[in-house]
């Protein structure tokens, strides 16, 4: 398929009717130099972008459904750590080569994930190269309510939404066996390939919680930023961190380093005053999310990991990063 075909395509697959455009705030998508949207009066715009390399971000025989899913749910995951209504997209995608079957399923995959947060795709880019897909996320937020990285205080209690840890636990699976029962599994690989973004969680934590965060790189190195940026600490209860059931049987040190250290899970980690303790409940129920209270914050800087008898643990690392040096631990993210 040539590259005008492959962008028709993609724009007779992802884009909206003329009235959805209307109702959706688009003046201007798909076919144009650049889109034009219409931003409400009282709102404020919000923009995260992502890109996902072949062999970094996701395994290379991912199939294009879950490419696409995953691409757009790690924007709306930033959109949910913001407390934003996700509205627009924008989408650059590089192929070695554009199948009809292959570009289909990735249409079909983004199709399944933005339908259901309202999400129109209103412009991008494609080209010849390395598969990659970038992907630009617009929202809207109330003027003061978005959420931030340097509000969170000491005494403040630490929570998290889902479970952590099974992602990374589905990729060493991969990594270690191709064929794996549990790697190969669609319930586990979802973990890893259709991360759910806590969209709805975050719309209820503006004016409540102090500070939020994803996972995406591992719950200890992004925790980090948000104590950086708040100039605090933290504990965390090691029995307390919630985990998904392919970690279960294993022994306590592996299946800690993988809720704190593993990544890729993508659920939101927030901070939150006592005094709205009581609204966890409410918001899980609204959510459909099990949300976990497994810490505080601190005074002193740094992070501590204990169990429930007090014992010290110390992970293997803190999570993934992009430019570590080439003797360092790492894997696929």
């Amino acid at each position: 398929m040539k590259e005008f075909q492959l962008i028709q395509q993609i724009q007779q697959g992802l884009s909206v009717s003329a009235a959805d455009n209307l109702q959706s705030g688009v003046i201007l998508g798909i076919g144009d130099d650049a889109a034009v949207v219409e931003v409400p009066a009282g709102r404020h715009l919000v923009a995260a972008t992502d890109t996902l390399n072949a062999g970094v971000h996701f395994p290379v025989a991912t199939l294009p459904f879950d490419i696409a899913y995953k691409c757009l749910a790690v924007n709306l995951s930033d959109m949910a750590a913001m407390g934003a209504i996700p509205r627009w997209a924008l989408l650059s995608l590089s192929l070695p080569e554009a199948g009809q079957q292959w570009v289909m399923s990735f249409i079909d995959g983004f199709n399944s994930l933005a339908n259901n947060h309202g999400v129109v795709l209103i412009g991008g880019d494609t080209t010849h190269g390395p598969l990659s897909v970038s992907l630009t996320a617009l929202g809207l937020v109330k003027p003061g309510m978005q959420l931030v990285r340097h509000g969170a205080k000491p005494g403040d209690l630490l929570v998290v939404s889902g479970t952590v840890g099974g992602a990374a636990r589905v990729l060493d699976l991969l990594q270690q066996d191709a064929d794996s029962q549990a790697g190969g599994d669609l319930k586990d690989r979802r973990l890893l390939d259709r991360p759910v973004p806590r969209v709805e969680l975050g719309q209820c934590l503006p004016g409540y919680a102090t500070s939020c965060i994803d996972i995406s790189d591992g719950l200890l190195a992004d925790l980090g930023h948000v104590l950086a940026a708040s100039s605090c600490g933290a504990s965390i209860v090691l029995e307390k961190l919630p985990g998904d059931e392919i970690l279960n049987g294993l022994e306590n040190h592996l299946k800690w380093n993988y809720q704190l250290s593993g990544g890729d899970d993508y659920e939101l980690l927030f901070t939150l005053p006592p005094e709205h303790r009581e609204m966890l409940n409410t918001w899980s129920h609204r959510s459909a999310v099990e949300l976990s209270i497994i810490g505080q914050i601190e005074e002193q800087p740094g992070i501590r990991c204990t169990t429930l008898t007090g014992e010290r643990f110390d992970p293997q690392q803190a999570g993934f990063e992009h430019f570590q040096k080439n003797d360092e631990p790492h894997g696929t993210r």
